[in-house]
């Protein structure tokens, strides 16, 4: 049953991306940016109501309380695609880093492009750094909410933590607050795997860290507190009355924090 529920979504995931990127094309490209953002949020909204439905997969999101206004940065954990697009409607104006191969996409990279984000060439990794921060001030400065992804590639729900320093640089750099996001998004939509396996992820919104620390510091803690949330939520996943199948990084994980499975 996983397997026809996680085609017939994955068949409607990509269906609604296409039917709405034509659809919506004349009034998102006539609109002025700020207003044009009414069409990614529903795709997005669209989404995780279509994975509800046919996969099964709910969501519970908690913190909503500590998102700040104005720019910042938001630094969700990186498990899945869910997390690419999961977040856009809690947030006002985001910015996202992305690789520039994306832009090159027909009419994906198109609006990729109105909504000014900012491509890096990620084989040069100097110039890929300064693009990045330009980038990052000019986005903040708009007071718009710049999105990184810490470790910078998707990694599987309990495997080591690999922070890029990246991170920290910008923090530096921009002096504004970082959002800390966890979830487990991971056991449910698992990365280079087309099964989607039923149940409810669960993401936590942490305090924001404010500017104003230590490099170091601060990167020591957004690890501390993104991957203790984590824990948490693995740890809550794996107790629960129907448990989604666990990789063998949770598997380790889980038995690293004393829980056996």
């Amino acid at each position: 049953m996983t397997i026809i529920r996680s085609i017939i979504f994955n068949v409607l995931f990509y269906l609604n991306l296409i039917v709405q990127m034509i659809i919506f094309t004349p009034y998102y490209f006539l609109s002025p940016r700020k207003r044009a953002w009414a069409i990614p949020k529903n795709w997005a909204r669209s989404n995780l109501w279509l994975q509800k439905v046919f996969a099964g997969t709910d969501m519970e999101i908690e913190g909503l309380e500590n998102i700040p206004d104005g720019p910042y940065i938001c630094a969700p954990k990186h498990q899945s695609f869910w997390d690419a697009y999961a977040f856009l409607p809690y947030i006002a104006d985001p910015v996202y880093i992305l690789k520039r191969e994306l832009m090159w996409i027909p009419l994906f990279g198109w609006y990729i492009q109105k909504m000014k984000m900012v491509p890096i060439d990620r084989g040069k990794r100097s110039a890929a750094m300064k693009t990045a921060v330009k980038g990052a001030h000019f986005a903040v400065s708009g007071g718009r909410q710049l999105m990184i992804y810490p470790e910078g590639t998707r990694t599987s729900p309990g495997a080591p933590p690999a922070y890029k320093y990246g991170v920290a640089h910008i923090y530096g750099e921009l002096g504004v607050p970082v959002l800390p996001i966890a979830h487990n998004a991971g056991l449910y939509w698992p990365r280079r795997r087309f099964l989607r396996h039923p149940g409810v992820i669960r993401c936590r919104i942490l305090p924001p860290i404010q500017p104003g620390m230590d490099n170091d510091a601060f990167l020591k803690k957004l690890q501390e507190v993104t991957e203790a949330a984590c824990d948490e939520l693995l740890v809550e996943a794996a107790t629960s009355a129907n448990p989604p199948p666990m990789p063998p990084t949770a598997v380790r994980r889980l038995k690293e924090l004393g829980v056996e499975i």
